[in-house]
């Protein structure tokens, strides 16, 4: 069913649409919000401004594509709905929507006009959502974009128009978007799904719009975001696990987004829990936070432009790895009071490392590859290569975890669940040395040393109370099974009326949250519940019956 509100459908996959021009008298300025109705905070909207445009953009003639981040307003109080909760029910935790950020996709165009005051065209459209859906948002910005910079305003609420008209981003279904004449075949992900698969199968061929289909909504080419710093993968997936702090210097905001999302992407199925900036100015109204000698960023991966080098010439006072991304051809005139800081593309850190690089791979990885499809081949090696490091990293801490779950036959159906064990890190380092990564991985090191920092991070925390949320849906759904199959009617003849009505409730409670998505129980279950809930609520006075059918 359609929602009653317009704009309901256009809200689920984004916020606003802004145009950003440059004005003479005020600088970056905002010119056009669609839809109308959409409000930002001042500080969002400055920096957009700011963002929507490549810092020292004179090199960037042409088109410019390449993507940020910023914090959301205490503005928005959202709630999540069934939609939301149907939305992340089956999806990646890399893939869900971020309740505290916005991504902006920008699509920046700057070319010569001698008609205009300024003598350059400079204007760039930014499509801002609370969804990680970086290809897929390229793609659309792609398509919009350049209509927009032909025809104007009108093309701008058209597409916004056929947004409104899309299907919710619900996991593993085939969704055909329309956009102005287009028509998009997409797929998002799901957790059942077998990494490095395409499972987008497009059967009907039949459309009066020119269709294409796009493979991946979010992954980035790994290989041409990392090439420039191979020899140091092992070091930088070490880094980004343990959320330590990283600064990525680059000649252009396109490199340098892309060079974010390879390395937060390169713990998947992992998320990424610090804050990460794709591209980064000396204007934002959070740059002060990143810079200040009394705030250790130890949580934070704060990425910036190539020219915030003077800036952070002088950062090894903080525990910052340094990663530069520059043409050969770079040359940097810095003051001589200065610190020199090499502009050579390379990674600067005094970070120790605690396992070891496999060689052998890398050696692998840099070798010739024939063909139209080299990076994507490479790119799919070192996407492989993450994942196996990752998941065998994972799996002793999903073991362990499991080991902290009741057993079944502790589940009693006429009392409450049963609790998680707690997790303690000591124990569960204890377990490595006969069910540790060894028994997945040929890489060697210290890996109990790896662990002890990763419980201390951002990330660890969040993989933690996920998986513990989880595990105690699971013990609510085995509970609800158990209590289906027990023989209440006896149960309410030895009970009072004040046990029973707890019991009405309590039962009532879990049916809604089955009903609302928010706990998986087969629909069987459901049903005898129900007709349970009615036996047992005719077995009161029918004072208590009306209150209760209220």
């Amino acid at each position: 069913k359609r929602p009653v509100l317009p704009w309901d459908q256009f809200s689920e996959w984004l916020h606003c649409v802004c145009v950003v021009t440059f004005d003479l008298e005020l600088g970056q300025a905002m010119e056009f919000l669609y839809p109308n109705h959409i409000e930002l905070s001042d500080v969002e909207r400055t920096n957009i401004c700011y963002l929507a445009f490549p810092d020292s953009n004179s090199g960037c003639m042409g088109d410019t594509q390449y993507w940020f981040r910023i914090r959301r307003s205490a503005l928005y109080k959202t709630t999540d709905t069934d939609v939301d909760y149907q939305c992340s029910k089956d999806c990646p935790v890399t893939l869900l929507k971020d309740k505290t950020h916005f991504y902006g996709y920008v699509y920046f165009r700057q070319v010569r006009d001698k008609t205009l005051k300024r003598g350059y065209f400079q204007k760039s459209v930014v499509l801002l959502s609370s969804l990680p859906y970086f290809n897929f948002f390229k793609d659309i910005v792609d398509i919009i974009a350049p209509e927009y910079f032909d025809n104007g305003e009108p093309c701008l609420e058209a597409a916004c128009h056929d947004i409104d008209q899309w299907p919710s981003p619900i996991p593993g279904q085939i969704l055909n978007l329309p956009l102005m004449g287009l028509l998009l075949h997409v797929r998002i992900p799901t957790k059942q799904d077998k990494p490095g698969t395409n499972v987008l199968e497009i059967t009907d061929k039949v459309s009066l719009f020119l269709s294409f289909s796009l493979s991946s909504i979010h992954e980035v080419n790994l290989y041409e975001s990392l090439c420039d710093v191979l020899p140091h993968i092992h070091l930088l997936w070490e880094l980004v696990l343990i959320g330590a702090p990283i600064v990525v210097m680059a000649p252009s905001p396109t490199v340098c987004s892309s060079t974010v999302l390879a390395l937060v992407s390169s713990i998947s199925p992992l998320r990424y829990c610090s804050d990460y900036r794709p591209y980064f100015t000396i204007h934002d109204s959070e740059f002060k936070e990143y810079t200040t000698k009394t705030q250790a960023p130890f949580h934070y991966l704060p990425i910036l432009y190539f020219f915030f080098i003077i800036y952070f010439s002088g950062a090894g006072e903080f525990p910052w790895t340094h990663l530069n991304i520059a043409p050969p051809s770079t040359k940097l005139k810095m003051a001589s009071k200065i610190k020199t800081f090499d502009p050579k593309s390379g990674i600067y850190s005094k970070y120790k490392q605690f396992l070891k690089k496999d060689k052998n791979f890398i050696k692998g990885l840099t070798k010739d590859f024939s063909g139209k499809c080299q990076f994507q081949a490479q790119s799919a090696l070192l996407r492989r290569h993450f994942l196996e490091l990752t998941q065998s990293f994972i799996i002793p801490l999903e073991r362990y975890l499991a080991s902290l779950m009741p057993l079944q036959k502790c589940i009693s159906p006429l009392k409450a669940p049963p609790t998680l064990k707690p997790f303690r890190p000591n124990d569960f380092i204890q377990t490595l040395d006969s069910n540790g990564p060894q028994l997945t991985s040929g890489t060697k090191g210290d890996w109990i040393g790896l662990y002890r920092r990763f419980m201390q991070s951002a990330n660890f925390e969040h993989w933690l109370c996920r998986r513990k949320l989880e595990m105690e849906k699971k013990l609510v759904s085995l509970h609800m099974a158990a209590l289906s199959e027990t023989d209440l009617m006896s149960w309410c003849q030895q009970k009072s009326e004040v046990e029973i009505v707890d019991m009405v409730l309590r039962i009532r409670e879990k049916i809604n949250l089955v009903r609302s998505h928010k706990l998986d129980v087969s629909t069987e279950t459901v049903e005898l519940l129900a007709d349970k809930l009615t036996g047992i609520t005719n077995t009161l006075p029918a004072d208590l019956q009306g209150i209760l059918s209220k």
